[in-house]
């Protein structure tokens, strides 16, 4: 039976495995243009739970590493800053992606062992 000291383990060891794969999933959607929000609505929904206290600080740190081009645009009733893959950015994807691809294999084979 697991008790609440082991599910606060789990969850911390759980937010560590969601750290390390946020900017990929992030970077995944950025292909097309969008506000934050709509960002956090379409990972949400698509069963990538973030918040805003960390997508924000991270679509910051992706435009200052020369990965996101952002725009604020104020023709919508509220202003938007608007974000997309630049295309450094859709590179460093698709090479996220291709080491995304290697680790799953190794980590998948890692964890048959054990079966």
């Amino acid at each position: 039976m697991i008790n609440t000291k082991q599910n606060e383990e789990f969850e911390k060891l759980q937010q560590e495995l969601r750290r390390g794969v946020i900017v990929l999933a992030v970077m995944s959607q950025l292909h097309s243009e969008q506000y934050g929000y709509s960002l956090i609505a379409s990972l949400n929904e698509k069963g990538f739970e973030v918040g805003q206290d960390t997508l924000y600080p991270l679509l910051r740190r992706l435009e200052q590493q020369g990965l996101l081009e952002s725009e604020w645009r104020i023709e919508d009733p509220r202003p938007r800053r608007y974000y997309k893959l630049n295309e450094t950015g859709r590179e460093m994807l698709e090479r996220l992606k291709q080491e995304w691809s290697a680790q799953e294999t190794i980590i998948r084979r890692l964890l048959d062992e054990n079966e």
